[in-house]
């Protein structure tokens, strides 16, 4: 029923529907979502200043949150990092994009088709169990020291998330759905374009996501040997002087990269699938 006065529909009446809340129910949850999300980092921050104040953390393993945040702005200010995030960043588009199209391509071909599945699944399945790491050397061999070898290593990490969810995406659209859409006279395309693609986007979503992070640590490896540039190489370098701090910097660079792709990937689920009525916890 909808209340007149307040304008809000009550939960579980037949307007409001099972999976609807009213605003006011949804404020009633103590603070907002946002500080909550910050309480876990201002207290891992906490303790490790209070631990480096009191030198219960050893200053030459982990300095203080002061020394790195002058470590890093100190590093702003030559343009050191920025430059090096710019090039990290290119390496990991680059290698995205590539991921993307062959990922995402072998898993339509073989989601959509028996032939398609029986010539390629058998690859893709053994080429992913391959440890990534251990193709550096191969990769070097092959491409040289220059961008190719990141740039690949970066592609074949992303590779597989994709394939593997955008697969299964498409072979778990309810087949409901599937025999509705041919009743109603829709060719192979239509098929495709309104019920199969629709039905994976979730589980692509997933895989997007899965990539990102797979690319972000694919990255780092590639970085560390025979790069001349990028965070990966800043944190070479500050290795052989003994600069842990800014060894944490660009660790630290790297993990708020990949949290703000995560974000980015979320904040398009939420936009792609507003359609979906889901459940998001209580």
């Amino acid at each position: 029923m909808r209340d007149l006065a307040s304008g809000t529909v009550r939960v579980g009446s037949p307007a409001a529907g099972p999976h609807r809340v009213t605003a006011q129910a949804q404020g009633r949850n103590g603070p907002p979502r946002g500080a909550r999300k910050l309480l876990g980092l201002v207290l891992l921050l906490g303790v490790w200043a209070l631990g480096s104040a009191q030198g219960w953390i050893p200053e030459a393993a982990i300095p203080g949150p002061w020394v790195i945040v002058a470590s890093f702005a100190d590093l702003v200010a030559d343009r050191t990092l920025p430059e090096a995030m710019l090039i990290s960043l290119q390496r990991v588009a680059i290698g995205l994009a590539i991921g993307l199209v062959i990922g995402v391509g072998l898993a339509v071909a073989t989601g959509l088709s028996r032939f398609a599945e029986d010539l390629f699944d058998a690859p893709m399945q053994m080429l992913r169990t391959i440890p990534w790491p251990g193709l550096i050397p191969l990769l070097i061999i092959w491409f040289g020291i220059d961008e190719a070898p990141k740039v690949a290593l970066v592609a074949f990490a992303v590779t597989f998330p994709l394939y593997l969810n955008v697969y299964a995406g498409i072979r778990t659209v309810d087949m409901t759905l599937v025999e509705a859409a041919r009743t109603l006279g829709l060719g192979r395309a239509a098929l495709i374009r309104h019920v199969m693609l629709p039905g994976a986007l979730p589980s692509a979503l997933v895989g997007l996501r899965w990539a990102l992070g797979s690319a972000w640590l694919a990255l780092v490896f590639s970085e560390t040997v025979n790069a001349q540039a990028g965070i990966g190489y800043l944190i070479t370098l500050a290795r052989e002087s003994y600069r842990t701090d800014v060894i944490i910097v660009g660790l630290v660079v790297y993990a708020f990269l990949g949290l703000a792709a995560d974000v980015i990937v979320r904040g398009l689920e939420r936009w792609l699938l507003s359609w979906q009525q889901a459940f998001s916890g209580t």
